[in-house]
This record gives structure tokens, C-alpha cells and sequence, in this order.
């Protein structure tokens, strides 16, 4: 045994173990014949750092890996980081651009060298990071979504579902970053609230056609003025009766001259505005789909914009030339379209002015808009019509759907289910291809199609999807006649010059390779079973892989082991049962048994994973899926960078420690709720690591060391009795709240009974069996509290493990001889038959009594020095016996002495504990008046404070207008008042 610092020090420990565990191998799992356990972490961006809800995700994650490894599991967490096409994209051209160079300075092949050169020199952060949170990852085998074989999935996977028509190029809208120049998911769209403005304008009807009121004009109201430059139609209710007589007329658009429908469809309300919506199907939404309604292909709805939101010319070349080449807005000081297209619909005299209350006269009403933009370029998201790769997540979907009804991926918190459904049955072709350089290169090429054995050298849409560069040109060899010669091109512009510039009709062609990318939620989605080595028949296992493993230290080569104990890891050879389900595939790590996830990514990662696992592999990627909450701010207010209000989760390490964190992250994890950052609560469970550590300092001076037994000692006596029944119902609170996945639930038992019982009651009710440390008791009731408190203390370090590593592992080293570390020891097993009903009974009485005897002493303001009388009313004879044999203990926790008999007249304070009621007479020991009189103007002050509280928070006004900080304030005063008016009245009530 070794004996402890007087000062706990949480960065020493952090240091020393993460470095002995990580070299030593003990993460990686290594139990032949034991039960398989997999988790998968969800990949940050190799471009990341540690935020808070990292934090959170991780503790979880962590939490149940090694719970498992303490099960015996042979528990594998898989990590690894996701390569993140746009912003490590953008992080490498922010840093070329501080060199004035520009990423089309280079080739794409040396661009992408250069991205590759920043992965190995910067992108290991985020998992440095992971460390000093504790994460037991097998870091001998890290993955990475670009990984040569993992790169072999993605292409496999892309083929495949192209070949089995569940892949297609297709013309559709997509949220484009006109900043990016790329396609982006909707997670990567941030709305937010802009002033802006809602412009009416008159839209003549053709051909001499007036509505039922003799109007000449349709009037339409938009917030984008400048998408007018590629209306298609204009669309009416059906049931508006003022323009069932035009349904199927057409409107001259004053600008273009284009002569568009006029469309019944139930996108117009005939409540909102004038009733009428203006349709531009290739630059909205909800008008794409309006337009196809009506009739209108993808291929032949107009755009006006190009890649950098310029305006350009539509198919129909009605854009007027003077709006050629503006920006969409107002750029560099110069108007955009949208300024241009208000001024000229003014001077045709088709802008309805606003008149605001003050009778002045606008262009626009002043609106507040919300506004999509890119979360990485802060520009305005352009909805955009283009051709990309887009997946059938309709029929994908299916299975999945499926595997929840049933109950074969089960979602916690349950309450999760109706937003999945409601999303999975509902949903729409998945965007796949992203206009980058960095990513995993789509594997396709493209050429002009063939048409009655001639080259369209103007249609360039026929495609050659495989796996191989080889097989596509073959593909393209069998298509084109034969003799044609056939040249290979990195890009569209290389080709398009080559057949213009080398004579290339008729008998030769040059094709290209796609120049985009897959969107990283394609290649994340087969995160559970690419990681494992899929699609090789025999995958490799342990080390065997083409992964790119990131040492600890960061740099080359392989952390040496290192031991801070004399014994050899710890490797159980025991063969739990097979796990119910069928077979496993994959070594037996799929499917994975649970993911941890933040809600938000649900249908970005979890489902896709549902979908392409399920398709592929022919099970479920996990049994469970845990969707946890946000960390917001202390006032409930989501955090951003724009606001000020993050968390640097480093920092309260740096602060506090990993272990007081994690805690708190576990602590606060309730299921279906956010999490309020909360520092105080932060700084109290460091506080609660400071309480064991000293506890483990008094069992080191008192002669209790590490147990040698895995179950409870024999005990006679009935404190060692009560506690030993205490561990076991601990033992079963935390085994069931980690099998429903409550981690509060866990964490909460092990604090109270850690605290509370253990430290504040246990260790205070044996010192005197136990004596004192210059003079330490001997004898059977010496040795057998020795032994059971040296078995509790590893029974709590054990449970408490899987939530605070660092200073569990440290006490478990520092206690005695061990055969093996805490890491890998053995979870406890909750026997029931060992609580002794008798004995728990007797110990929660007399913790009861002194709590209550304290509890008055406190509230009447009695000195804790003071000794005082108590004498007992109306006892059974177990209460009796009790007393008789607790009453040394009584006396020295509540400073009382018990005396038989009645209680002299006169005022006291009475206490009723189960059907007795012990009084403790007060005469001479204080000014009963006086303290009278204190308790009712206290009761008075409380109660006056608890109404006024009571009052404003009934008040609808309060609750109306005031902020939701200010309201939760109120009500947590109104309980603290109450509880104080309800505590003083009870102490007055005691005075008799």
C-alpha cells in the first residue's frame, strides 16, 4: 500500500494513467472467448476541437464501454475522425491564402497532396483532446474516413447502389453556397432572423383578360424580387373565387416579357395577401414543387443564377441584358439584381407602395425574414437547380422503418420514435455529391452520349459508374463505336477542349472523370461496419487493417509500454453466454450494441446508418440508439460563438479535472432533456472526488487496505451489516438505470450512497470500533469492520469507475496489492441474500434520529458544543432495545444523552421518529422567548416573500413579458421561501 498525498491533484493523475492505460494496451479489446461488445463514435471533423457537447457524447460513450469491459466484455470502442470535405477543404485554402496562393493555383492532385500533408501535421487535435477526457477508444486501431479500405467501402457501396437503380443523377433543387461553390445538407444551414423587406407588385394579364372586379393585373407579393427574372407561372387557389375566371390565362412578367400561366394549386392561400404566389420553380422549394404539379420538368425549369449567385442568361433568353452578370445583391458598393429589378418595376409602374401607420409611402413593407445561410461561409443559401448524384432514401427507408416498429433498434428516449417516422416516411431524395476537391472522388465518368451511332459532342450526360478506373473506361470502350479512339480527361473544361480543339469528330472522344466529391454523410453513414474491414470476406482484426493510426504523443511511431503496477494486465477468460440475435458477422462487432448520438444528427448520420447498414450487411447497424439532449448555457439559451456563451470543456478540465466533469455531464444527462451548464455543480463533484480521496486517506491511516474478496465479508455487527446491504442495493440502482441507459440515475446513486452514506455515516459510525490511529483497535470487531469497509471502498471505486477513471484507478492502486488494474477488474455482482433486513432497519433509525436531533439543534441555533437531555415517549420495545444499543452512538453524533423517565415541564423541542417522540427540554440551554420570537418574525418575512413571489408568478403579465430567466428565477425563490416558512414553522411548533 502506498500511502496518498494529502492534496488531491487531478492533472497528475490524469497524465500518468491515460499514458499507462494507452501504452499497456488496455483499451484495445483482448479477451479471446468473451462476449463481443461494440460501440462506434460518431467521427468528429479531423478539422475539430473538444466543444461541449463533444464532451457529453463521449462521457456517455465512455461510460458504457467501460461498464462492458468491468462486465468481462471484450469491449471494443471504435474511434476515428471523419475527413470533412468542406471545412478541411477550407481550413487548407484559408492557409494558402496567407501565402497569397489559391487553390486553383494547383492541380487537383497537388491540392489534395497538400490537404494530406495538413492531416498529418495538424489534423490529430480533436483526438489529443479525446484523451484528456479519459475516452478509453482502441486508438491501436483508428480509423479515418479516407483510409485506403475504408475509401474501398464508399466506392463499393456508390456502385452497387448505382447498379441496383437506387443511385441516380437527377435534376433538383439543393441548398447551394454560392460562397462555398458546392452543394451542402440542410444541417449545414443555419436560419437566422434578418430585417428585410416584403415588395407587391402588379402583374399584367395577357391578351385584354380582367378579372370579375375589372382588374388588369394580378398583384404578388415576394421577399426575393430578383428571382421574378425566372417566374414560370403564377399560382391561385382553386377555390378563390376571385380568380377562378383566369385559372388557365397567362400573365405578361413586366421585365422578361415572358408569358407565364396562371395555375390553380393549394401552395396559395387565399388568406395570406393578395391570394396569388409567384412561381419560380428553379429558385425555391416550395415552387419546385409546384411546378412539377403543374407539369413542369426539372430539365426545363429556368435559372437565373450561377454557381456565384450572378445573374446569367435563362434557357428562353428573355433576361435583359442589363442584368447580366449582377450579383443577386448588393455587392462591392454596386446594386445587385434584386435593387435593379425594384427600380425597374417602379418605373413601369407596376410597384405597389407600402404606406406604413404614419401614412408614409415605401417601396417594401420592412419584414423580418428568416434566412438560410451556410454555417461555414455566412452567405445566403441559394436555393439552386443543378444535377447531382442523389440516392432512393425512399426505399432505403423502408427496412429501417421496419426494424423500429418491431423493436430490433430500439430508440431511447422513446419519445423519439414519432419524429423518426414522421421524417423517414416522408422523406426525399438524398443529395450525395458535393462540388469539392477533397473527398472520395465519385467513380464515374462522363462523355457525350450516343445517339443512332452518332457522338452528341453537345450532350454530355451518358455516364460510366464502377469501381475501378479500368472498368469505367472499359464501360465506355463497349459504349462508343468501335475504332473510336477514347481519351480520359481530369475535368469537364479539359474534355469539352479536347473534342473542340483536336478534330475529335467522328471517330474520336475524350470523356472525364466527375469532378465531385461524395457528401462525408455518404461515407459516415457506413461507419458501423466499414470500420470493422468490410467489404473484405475475412476482415482484418486488431492491427491488421490499412488504418493510419495517430500515436498518443502525436508524433511516429508506438507509445512503449509502461506500468505503474508490478502485475500483468488482466485478461478474464470466461465465456459469457452467446448474445441473443442470430449470428454476428464481422468478427462479431456487427451489429454494434448501442450508438450514443445527439438528437440533432437522428436522419443526418443515425438513420442513414440504418439505411445503408441495413441494405448491406442485412441487419441492424446497433440494437440501441441513445439520443441525448444539447448543453446549453446556464439560462437555458442555446450557446454559439456569436452569442459568447461556449464552454471551453478543456478549461474546466484544466480547472477542476476530467473526472469532475465527466460526473457532471452524467449526473445532469436525463433523459429527453437538455443540459444546463452549470460551473458550481462542475466544482462540487470535484469536491466529491476530494471527499473520497480523503476518505481513502483515513481508511489508509485506520489499517483498511484493498479487499481480497469479491464478495461481502461476514460481519456480525450491524453498521457493517447495514452497509454491506447498502453496496448491494447501490449495486442494483446503478445495474438498473445503466440497463435503461439513465445515466443520471447511475451517477446519482453512487453520489448519495458515496457521500452520504459511506462517507458522512459509515466512516463516523466506526472510528470507535476502529480507535485511534496511534492506538488502532484489535479483536474480531476490529477485524471484521477493517475488512468490510476496505471491501465497500473497492465496491464504490469500482461502480464509480466507468464515471471518474483517473482517481478511481489511482485509489485502487494506492489501497494494496492487486492482481490486476481497475480497469479491466471485475464489476460487482448484487446478491441479494447479503442485506440483512434487521440490521438496515436499526442503522436507517438511528441515522434518522441523529439527522433529526441535528436537524433541531440547527434550526434553534443550540450550540454543537452543547450537550443536552433526550428523553424518549411512547417507544416500542424494539425502539427501546434499539436505543439501548445505539445510545453510546446517539450520544456522540447529537451531543444528547438518554434519560429515562418523563421529561421535566417546561419548553422543549420535540422530535418524532417513527411512532416515538423524543424530547430534548430547552430550559436553560436557551432563551425560549427569544427564540420564539425570532421563528415567528422569520415565518412572517418568509411568508411575506413566498405571496409577493406567489403573486407576480400568477400574474399573466409577469408571465407573458418577462424573460423565461426571470420567470424560472421567480419560481426558485417562491420554492426556497416556501420550504424556509415551512422549516421555521416547524421549529416553532417543537418549542411546545
Amino acid at each position: 500500500m502506498s500511502e496518498l498525498p494529502k492534496t488531491f491533484d487531478p492533472a497528475d493523475i490524469e497524465q500518468r494513467w491515460y499514458a499507462h492505460w494507452e501504452a499497456n494496451g488496455l483499451f484495445h479489446p483482448d479477451r479471446p472467448g468473451a462476449e463481443p461488445w461494440t460501440i462506434v463514435n460518431p467521427p468528429p471533423n479531423v478539422t475539430g476541437s473538444l466543444h461541449i457537447g463533444h464532451a457529453l457524447d463521449n462521457t456517455l460513450q465512455d461510460i458504457l464501454t467501460r461498464h462492458a469491459r468491468l462486465q468481462g466484455k471484450d469491449a471494443l470502442w471504435v474511434v476515428g475522425t471523419d475527413h470533412a470535405g468542406i471545412a478541411t477543404q477550407m481550413v487548407v485554402e484559408r492557409q494558402m491564402a496567407l501565402k497569397q496562393q489559391k487553390r486553383t493555383d494547383f492541380s487537383r492532385e497537388d491540392f489534395v497532396a497538400k490537404v494530406w500533408e495538413w492531416k498529418a501535421e495538424s489534423g490529430g487535435e480533436i483526438t489529443r483532446q479525446l484523451r484528456r477526457l479519459g475516452c478509453s477508444m482502441d486508438w491501436e486501431n483508428e480509423r479515418f474516413t479516407m483510409d485506403p479500405g475504408f475509401s474501398k467501402a464508399v466506392i463499393k457501396v456508390f456502385v452497387d447502389l448505382y447498379n441496383q437503380g437506387l443511385l441516380y443523377r437527377d435534376k433538383r433543387l439543393v441548398n447551394w453556397d454560392p460562397g462555398l461553390g458546392t452543394a451542402i445538407s440542410d444541417l449545414e444551414v443555419e436560419t437566422i432572423e434578418v430585417k428585410g423587406g416584403f415588395w407587391h407588385f402588379r402583374y399584367p394579364l395577357a391578351d385584354g383578360v380582367t378579372l370579375d372586379d375589372g382588374r388588369d393585373h394580378i398583384v404578388v407579393a415576394t421577399t426575393r424580387p430578383e428571382t421574378m427574372l425566372a417566374d414560370m407561372a403564377v399560382a391561385v387557389n382553386a377555390a378563390d373565387p376571385r380568380y377562378q375566371s383566369v385559372i388557365g390565362k397567362f400573365i405578361d412578367q413586366p421585365i422578361t416579357g415572358r408569358r407565364i400561366p396562371i395555375i390553380a394549386d393549394d401552395h396559395a392561400d387565399p388568406e395570406l395577401g393578395s391570394g396569388a404566389v409567384k412561381i419560380t420553380p428553379g429558385h425555391d422549394f416550395n415552387d419546385f414543387e409546384v411546378g412539377k404539379r403543374a407539369g413542369f420538368k426539372p430539365a426545363d425549369m429556368l435559372n437565373m443564377l450561377d454557381a456565384k449567385a450572378n445573374v446569367v442568361q435563362t434557357a428562353d433568353g428573355l433576361v435583359p441584358a442589363e442584368f447580366i452578370g449582377l450579383h443577386r445583391f448588393k455587392k462591392d458598393g454596386m446594386p445587385g439584381a434584386r435593387e435593379l429589378v425594384v427600380e425597374r418595376m417602379k418605373a413601369l409602374g407596376c410597384l405597389v407602395s407600402h404606406i406604413d401607420k404614419e401614412g408614409a409611402e415605401h417601396d417594401a413593407e420592412p419584414r423580418t425574414i428568416q434566412t438560410p445561410f451556410g454555417d461555414r461561409s455566412n452567405v445566403v443559401i441559394e436555393p439552386w437547380l443543378t444535377d447531382q448524384w442523389y440516392v432512393d432514401a425512399a426505399t432505403l427507408a423502408k427496412a429501417p422503418i421496419e426494424a423500429v416498429r418491431s423493436g430490433a433498434i430500439e430508440i431511447v428516449p422513446k419519445s423519439w420514435e414519432k419524429t423518426f417516422f414522421n421524417w423517414m416516411e416522408n422523406i426525399q431524395p438524398w443529395c450525395v455529391s458535393r462540388q469539392l476537391w477533397w473527398g472520395h472522388r465519385i467513380p464515374a465518368l462522363f462523355g457525350p452520349k450516343v445517339v443512332n451511332g452518332e457522338i452528341q459532342y453537345f450532350d454530355w450526360s451518358q455516364h460510366f459508374v464502377a469501381d475501378t478506373s479500368a472498368e469505367q473506361l472499359a464501360l465506355a470502350a463497349q459504349y462508343y463505336p468501335d475504332g473510336c479512339e477514347i481519351a480520359v480527361c481530369d475535368s469537364f473544361g479539359a474534355a469539352f477542349q479536347h473534342d473542340f480543339t483536336s478534330g475529335a469528330y467522328p471517330n474520336k472522344v475524350a470523356i472525364y472523370q466527375d469532378e465531385d466529391v461524395l457528401d462525408t454523410w455518404f461515407s459516415s453513414a457506413l461507419w458501423p461496419f466499414a470500420t470493422m474491414g468490410w467489404p473484405d470476406e475475412n476482415p482484418p482484426r486488431d492491427g491488421e487493417g490499412d488504418h493510419l493510426p495517430l500515436p498518443a504523443n502525436g508524433g511516429g511511431g508506438v507509445p512503449q509500454r509502461t506500468a505503474l503496477v508490478d502485475s500483468p494486465p488482466h485478461r478474464p477468460s470466461a465465456v459469457p453466454p452467446p448474445r441473443a440475435g442470430g449470428d454476428l458477422t464481422l468478427n462479431g462487432r456487427y451489429p454494434n450494441d448501442v450508438l450514443i448520438s445527439g438528437f440533432d444528427i437522428l436522419f443526418f448520420w443515425d438513420a442513414r446508418m440504418m439505411m445503408q447498414g441495413m441494405h448491406f450487411m442485412g441487419d441492424v447497424p446497433f440494437r440501441k440508439l441513445y439520443l441525448h439532449g444539447l448543453v446549453r448555457a446556464a439560462d437555458g439559451a442555446k450557446m454559439s460563438k456569436s452569442k459568447g456563451n461556449t464552454v471551453d470543456p478543456l478549461g474546466l478540465i484544466d480547472k477542476y479535472g476530467a473526472d469532475a466533469l465527466r460526473f457532471f455531464m452524467a449526473a445532469m444527462e436525463s433523459q429527453g432533456r437538455d443540459i444546463k451548464m452549470d460551473e458550481k455543480r462542475v466544482e462540487g463533484y470535484r469536491n466529491f472526488a476530494t471527499k473520497l480521496w480523503n476518505a481513502a486517506r483515513f481508511a489508509q491511516g485506520n489499517g483498511i487496505v484493498a479487499s481480497t474478496s469479491l464478495t461481502p465479508p461476514a460481519a456480525a455487527l450491524a453498521v457493517n451489516k447495514w452497509i454491506i446491504g447498502e453496496t448491494i442495493r447501490t449495486v442494483q440502482a446503478v445495474d438498473a438505470a445503466l440497463a435503461d441507459l439513465r445515466f443520471d440515475g447511475a451517477a446519482n446513486a453512487i453520489y448519495q450512497f458515496g457521500w452520504s452514506q459511506f462517507c458522512d455515516w459509515y466512516l463516523e459510525l466506526i472510528k470507535p470500533v476502529l480507535g485511534q490511529m496511534d492506538a488502532p483497535a484489535t479483536g474480531p470487531d476490529a477485524d471484521e469492520t477493517r475488512a468490510v469497509a476496505g471491501w465497500v471502498l473497492d465496491q464504490i471505486l469500482v461502480l464509480l469507475h466507468p464515471f471518474m477513471p483517473f482517481i478511481t484507478e489511482e485509489l485502487w492502486s494506492k489501497m494494496g496489492e492487486r492482481e490486476y488494474e481497475l480497469i479491466v477488474a471485475k464489476w460487482p455482482v448484487a446478491e441479494a441474500s447479503a442485506i440483512d433486513a434487521e440490521a438496515s432497519r436499526e442503522i436507517d433509525w438511528l441515522i434518522k434520529l441523529v439527522s433529526e436531533v441535528r436537524a433541531a439543534r440547527n434550526e434553534l441555533g443550540i450550540s454543537p458544543g452543547t450537550r443536552m437531555a433526550m428523553h424518549g415517549r411512547e417507544m416500542s420495545p424494539d425502539t427501546a432495545a434499539r436505543l439501548d444499543r445505539q445510545s453510546a452512538v446517539v450520544a456522540r453524533l447529537a451531543r444528547v444523552d438518554h434519560v429515562a423517565g418523563d421529561a421535566p415541564a417546561g419548553g422543549a423541542a420535540q422530535i418524532v421518529v417513527d411512532e416515538a417522540t423524543f424530547v430534548l427540554p430547552l430550559e436553560g440551554v436557551i432563551d425560549l422567548d427569544a427564540e420564539r420570537a425570532r421563528l415567528t418574525k422569520g415565518i412572517a418575512a418568509a411568508e411575506k416573500e413566498r405571496d409577493s413571489l406567489a403573486a407576480r408568478l400568477n400574474n399573466p403579465s409577469f408571465v407573458e413579458r418577462a424573460k423565461p430567466e426571470a420567470i424560472e428565477k421567480a419560481r426558485a425563490d417562491h420554492a426556497e421561501k416556501s420550504a424556509e416558512a415551512e422549516r421555521l414553522s416547524a421549529a416553532l411548533a417543537r418549542l411546545g
